[in-house]
Order: structure tokens, then sequence, then C-alpha cells
């Protein structure tokens, strides 16, 4: 760099440096979902019903299953995606202003439920491969072990199961 020389070059961060530092933000930002919506392994939280609170419920997800729970990255992941699916679904289907969103953990299951006010019952579809939208389900379907919609009287929730191991 021609007119640099002697000047301090930032140094490139390694890969594993970016790793832990996008980790500690995802936990910053999970903490901060925490704090000002609530712990859905406590109790139904209730979100806004807008594209932007599936990163929450993403976020809220993540920090119980990791930090609360203790289970894998694995799972996490797995979760965190499927909660994406049903918040979608909340938001784009049901014409609701809220939603709730509630995680159970018993012995070898995680449980996610997402309620909302629709009695409008989720339909798995056929997916094909050039397919750009509808595919939520299908992937609910695919990395759950088991999955529904309970009517309620005002509404439905739309739940997951997975089976997770115990320490």
């Amino acid at each position: 760099m021609a007119g640099l020389e002697g000047v301090e070059q930032p140094r490139q961060r390694s890969g594993a440096q970016a790793v832990r530092l996008t980790a500690a933000v995802e936990e910053e930002q999970g903490l901060k979902a925490l704090e000002t919506y609530g712990n859905p392994a406590e109790g139904e939280v209730t979100l806004p019903s807008m594209p932007e609170s599936a990163s929450t419920a993403r976020r809220l997800a993540q920090s119980v299953v990791i930090r609360f729970w203790g289970l894998s990255p694995q799972i996490a992941e797995h979760t965190v995606l499927l909660v994406s699916e049903l918040v979608g679904n909340a938001v784009r289907h049901t014409g609701a202003r809220t939603f709730g969103l509630r995680m159970l953990r018993r012995r070898g299951w995680i449980r996610v439920e997402v309620r909302d006010p629709s009695r409008g019952l989720p339909c798995l579809m056929p997916v094909h491969e050039l397919d750009v939208t509808g595919r939520g389900l299908f992937l609910v379907d695919k990395l759950s072990d088991r999955w529904g919609a309970d009517l309620l009287p005002r509404g439905k929730i739309t739940w997951f199961e997975m089976r997770v191991a115990d320490r």
C-alpha cells in the first residue's frame, strides 16, 4: 500500500474470533429479548404480529434451549428454524395483532407452542422442488418428531415436539 508504510494496518479477525464475537452478540440479543418480553419457558410470551417478531422469537428460543436447558447447538438450530416457521405462519395467515410463544420441557422432550386467535388449521401441502413458498410446515414435519394444532375456544395452538437427550 503505497504511502502507508509504517502505518499499522488493522488486523483481520480469525474465523474463531469472528465466531466468538457473533456468539456473544447473539447471546446479548437473546438476553435483551428475555428481559423485554419474558421467558417463554416460564409462561407464554406475547409478541406483536409483525414480521420482525420472528427474529425476537428465534432469539428467545435459542436462549432457552442453550442457556436455560443446556441442550445441543443442533437442537437449538432446529428449534430456532421451526419457531421461525410457526411464527411466520401466525403472522402471515391469521390477521392477529399478537401471538403467543411458549416452550416446555419434560423428560426426553421439548415442546414449542405458538398461539394465535385464528381457528384456521394449518395444512401440510405437497412441496415441489421449485416452490419458493409453502415449505414451512414441510420443515416442521421433517425436523420435529411430532407436530399438530389444538383448537381453542378463541383461536388455536400450533405446536411441535422434539426428542432430546437428558443429561
